[in-house]
């Protein structure tokens, strides 16, 4: 069976064209069903085509190295420099060939939603086309890696208050966005957020994506449980693990974006070595995470040598008091001291708690978080602060700033800054 014949089965020419996959313009309106509706909600709002700034040619990319795979081993990620302008960028090389019909539905509709999103919080597609039997995605290669790359490698016992209140703003303008667009993004969590090396926060993840629009119209909920979502399910609302008649809607985000700041807070993620069907009846119960600091782990376990046992699961044990506090969520810096020994603001806490309500009427709306007082801690660009919060940690392209680039020691030094990255589980 030739190519493009293989294609036109499983995938139709017209809805290729229509992302643009060919390098051509929109012709027609083939996209699934579940999209179309939103196409047509969308036509009053302002957007610019994030496709096409870039060459949909493979010979513009220089492939430079591997640094990950993913989709069973059918997605190969590149890190290259774009031939015109020497500009790094991350391509998604995916064998079609080898993918399922299911597979490649779920990336038509990821590709599809790239295309109609622009904003400066959510990670652009570059430009997506077909190069022999392979799906090429480019996007902008983000230097520090994510959030959870960050947390694995550096600070392994969770980041500073400061810096988790720039990146939460970050994914809650984009949120806010994303759910003003009619869509709910069902995968929320720090591997999903990516730091460019100017401190640019983006939320990728849009595989999962799920719109609320229906026949022209808004629906107040949906009911489909999103493919593929073994690796989140600790980051899901208990609505959305429930999967009953009343169904979810976009605060079910909000409840993932809580988990997300306990994770990066904690340096794991609650939940995490839980059986899936205890985790599912913790939440049900109504079991809340929380940030460890001296105001939720009793004293006695903060005066012990320091351990992960009461870490596995992320849940609060009690309220504490006494002992040294470090304000701002600044772990003790004497030598032997419990990670934990710190206190997170009462802003911050709160923020927290708002988030992860069992009830999600209770979950304030993205737009309404962006104005919690938690964030009046943020003075400068993120431009200009998180590069500095992140020290010593180094956006990985200046690894290779020494060496020239096509030598072998300058290839070698970039791998090398590259091997700590988790990119199997990072959505570009």
């Amino acid at each position: 069976m030739s190519f493009l014949r293989w294609v036109s089965e499983k995938l139709s020419v017209e809805s290729l064209r229509d992302l643009e996959l060919f390098g051509e313009q929109a012709q027609g309106l083939s996209h699934r069903k579940g999209h179309e509706d939103s196409q047509e909600s969308l036509t009053s709002l302002p957007r610019r085509d994030t496709m096409g700034s870039f060459l949909p040619d493979s010979g513009s990319y220089e492939l430079l190295t591997v640094i990950g795979r993913g989709l069973d081993d059918l997605m190969t990620v590149n890190l290259a420099r774009y031939r015109p302008t020497g500009e790094h960028v991350a391509i998604r090389r995916i064998d079609l060939e080898s993918c399922t019909n299911d597979m490649v539905a779920y990336l038509q509709g990821e590709l599809h939603v790239s295309k109609l999103f622009h904003h400066h919080s959510i990670l652009p597609y570059k430009s997506v086309f077909i190069a022999e039997n392979e799906l090429w995605v480019i996007t902008p290669f983000m230097a520090y890696g994510s959030a959870r790359d960050l947390i694995c490698s550096h600070f392994t016992d969770g980041m500073s208050e400061l810096t988790i209140a720039y990146i939460l703003l970050g994914m809650l303008k984009a949120l806010e966005y994303i759910h003003h667009m009619g869509y709910v993004h069902r995968s929320v969590k720090a591997s999903h957020v990516l730091i460019s090396a100017d401190g640019q926060v983006c939320l990728s993840g849009l595989r999962s994506i799920f719109s609320l629009i229906r026949h022209g119209q808004r629906a107040k909920v949906v009911h489909d449980f999103p493919q593929y979502s073994v690796k989140v399910l600790p980051w899901l609302s208990p609505e959305v693990l429930q999967q009953n008649l009343q169904g979810y809607d976009s605060r079910s985000d909000i409840y993932s974006l809580g988990i997300t700041a306990c994770e990066l807070a904690n340096g794991h993620v609650p939940f995490k070595d839980m059986p899936a069907t205890q985790m599912l009846l913790e939440k049900l119960n109504g079991t809340v995470p929380c940030l460890l600091d001296t105001t939720t782990i009793p004293p006695e376990e903060l005066s012990m040598k320091p351990s992960r046992s009461g870490a596995d699961s992320g849940i609060c044990e009690g309220p504490g008091a006494g002992g040294v506090r470090h304000s701002n969520g600044e772990p003790s810096s004497s030598s032997g001291g419990h990670p934990y020994n710190r206190t997170f603001s009462m802003q911050f806490h709160s923020f927290v708690e708002l988030c992860l309500q069992r009830d999600p009427e209770k979950r304030p709306s993205a737009t309404t978080l962006i104005g919690h007082p938690f964030f009046k801690q943020i003075k400068r660009r993120p431009s200009e602060a998180l590069p500095e919060l992140l020290q010593p940690v180094l956006p990985i392209t200046s690894y290779e700033s020494s060496q020239p680039q096509d030598s072998p020691s300058g290839l070698a030094s970039l791998e090398s800054g590259l091997s700590h990255l988790e990119v199997d589980d990072w959505d570009f």
